[in-house]
């Protein structure tokens, strides 16, 4: 068996797979908050991944890897969580020895966008896909690079942190410290942030959050699909400042394929990509645009699950 922990800012997944089976035996996904207290976190990782296999009647001893995924920085030879903004509290923690000890079998650690990114490559190679990247757009912004079929992960491992190219310089302050970067303007958590300022009370949005002050992401998009003008103008927002992310790693990586997750599957065709791609033919060479193929996740949903039983495969090959 494998068991895939998948560690989000604002969620927690979990996932249970048999060797070489094609489905899941169990998977959950919870909400969760960081407590800012790495030991009590790593405590409700534990607690989280006991409670799936007992709701599975799976003993831990049936457990030949475990897979996590976790947001950067992070030493993934080393299974280190370092110091991700994200993850307040967090710093230098050895997660995989932690695993490896409370449930007596291998484990191996990854970047959460470089899993998604091999597990949504992985789910293209029959179209003959060789080069990927894939954007996490959720409380943060990351990348994982697929490039000819082979995972990339750049010097130190700290290859695409692409949610902190400045997208405008001097501009908005970001979780990491600097100003301007893509996720200080694309990421959930500075969204909802900058939602809950300035969206009018007496709106559509407001009266789907039940108030202003608990807007959130989902709400703007729900609303711009009935045509509510200020959701749509927050979502070209959006997208004007993804665009300018998007035409950088055209023009340095020509993938084929760039793909988006979460809040950009949320929105979909029409209000998300259809704009991007306006937005990317305007400011890409035409053969450049052509060649580069902006699409959705193909997993959506599983694509958490997915790729955290991708990196626990991993971890199985490695034992």
């Amino acid at each position: 068996m494998r068991l895939g922990i998948d560690v989000g800012g604002s969620k927690l997944a979990f996932a249970l797979a048999e060797e070489g089976g094609s489905g899941l035996v169990a998977s959950r996904r919870i909400p969760w908050t960081p407590s800012g207290d790495a030991e009590r976190d790593c405590e409700a990782l534990v607690a989280g991944a006991r409670a799936l296999l007992a709701e599975a009647s799976v003993s831990p001893q049936a457990l030949e890897a475990i897979g996590v995924c976790a947001p950067g920085p992070l030493d993934a030879d080393a299974g280190i969580v370092q110091s991700p903004p994200n993850l307040p509290g967090w710093r230098d923690v050895a997660l995989t020895r932690r695993l490896a000890q409370e449930f007596g079998c291998s484990a191996a650690l990854e970047n959460d966008a470089n899993a998604a990114a091999l597990a949504e490559w992985r789910a293209r190679r029959g179209r003959g896909v060789s080069s990927l990247v894939f954007l996490t757009l959720s409380t943060g912004v990351g990348a994982g690079l697929v490039l000819d079929g082979r995972l990339y992960r750049g010097a130190g491992g700290l290859a695409g942190e692409l949610g902190h190219v400045p997208v405008v310089w001097d501009g908005e302050p970001c979780a990491c410290g600097l100003r301007g970067c893509l996720e200080a303007y694309v990421g959930g958590a500075a969204w909802t942030r900058r939602l809950r300022r300035v969206t009018p009370e007496a709106s559509v949005v407001a009266a789907r959050a039940g108030g202003a002050a608990r807007v959130l992401p989902e709400h703007v998009v729900a609303a711009a699909r009935e045509g509510d003008a200020f959701a749509r103008a927050e979502l070209e927002r959006w997208n004007e400042h993804l665009a300018r992310g998007l035409v950088g790693i055209a023009f340095a990586l020509a993938p084929d394929v760039i793909a988006l997750g979460t809040i950009a599957t949320a929105a979909g065709e029409t209000l998300c990509l259809a704009p991007l791609r306006e937005r990317l033919a305007a400011r890409l060479w035409p053969h450049l645009a052509a060649a580069v193929h902006l699409e959705l996740s193909a997993l959506g949903e599983r694509l958490p699950f997915q790729a955290a039983l991708a990196v626990a495969e991993r971890a199985a090959r490695a034992s």
